[in-house]
């Protein structure tokens, strides 16, 4: 199985630019899912730029249902 190579390292200013963009268009609405593929980074290098910046993520949302009460049996 031949995988994917990894990709380059990001460091210093570089890596200072790219969380500047990163955090600008996660606030801006995009996931982290979404960043990632873009970047062609890991989901992991997105939510670690983000988290080292200090952003509260959001949650993963998805449907949410409300509790209905049970009807008694009977």
């Amino acid at each position: 199985m031949v995988g994917k190579a990894r990709a380059t390292r990001v460091t210093g200013e570089a890596r200072a630019d790219l969380t500047k963009d990163v955090v600008a268009r996660y606030q801006a609405g995009e996931s982290i899912r979404e960043l990632a593929a873009s970047l062609d980074r890991s989901y992991g290098f997105v939510h670690r730029l983000l988290t080292e910046a200090g952003i509260e993520l959001r949650g993963r949302g998805g449907a949410t249902r409300k509790r209905t009460p049970r009807l008694a049996a009977g």
